[in-house]
């Protein structure tokens, strides 16, 4: 039995590592559903869930195929290791933080799901202000881009802009549902 991927995705500022955290914990005792850790060229920042790693370790990373999946987006790269194409293959269902870009160039198939979650125009801006990452210019670029690249299509939308649990339990549902 072939398990899936389950690429989460949504505008910068739209609570993805929130929402993914929230049912990451409601779902901790369920073994069938994995939250793969991204690996990533940026810094490690409070609250965030990725693997710091330099740049040429990274590409020697994938130039060895030792990621499932890699992308770039806001000047950094992320990937996904290898180990988790593991889980999928024994039957389990993987979530990954990804990115629409990368998303929207995936070829949809059997294996492969995908969740948007958004919020409206305002709550992302906030949030992206809030967060305090980001210089002003990098927070107008990252709404740019959420602009430019709008949405992909998707096996489920999550609106993120009411309490966070709302957000959650759909989306814990939802992998309960195809663990």
């Amino acid at each position: 039995m072939s398990g899936l991927w389950v690429f989460v995705c949504g505008p910068s500022g739209a609570g993805k590592d929130s929402v993914i955290g929230w049912a990451r914990e409601q779902l901790s005792g369920n073994a069938d559903v994995v939250f793969s850790q991204r690996l990533m060229t940026r810094a490690t920042q409070a609250g965030a869930d990725h693997q710091a790693m330099n740049p040429e370790y990274f590409e020697q990373l994938a130039g060895r195929g030792e990621l499932a999946w890699h992308w770039q987006a806001h000047g950094f790269r992320y990937g996904i290791a290898a180990r988790y194409a593991r889980q999928v293959a024994w039957g389990r269902v993987v979530v990954v933080n990804g990115s629409r870009e990368h998303v929207a160039g995936l070829r949809r198939g059997a294996a492969l799901r995908v969740v948007q979650i958004g919020a409206n125009a305002a709550d992302i801006a906030s949030r992206l202000a809030m967060r305090g990452r980001d210089a002003a210019e990098a927070i107008a670029g990252r709404l740019a881009r959420n602009t430019r690249l709008g949405s992909v299509a998707a096996d489920l939308e999550i609106a993120n802009d009411g309490e966070l649990a709302s957000a959650g339990e759909r989306l814990a549902g939802y992998l309960a549902g195809l663990a």
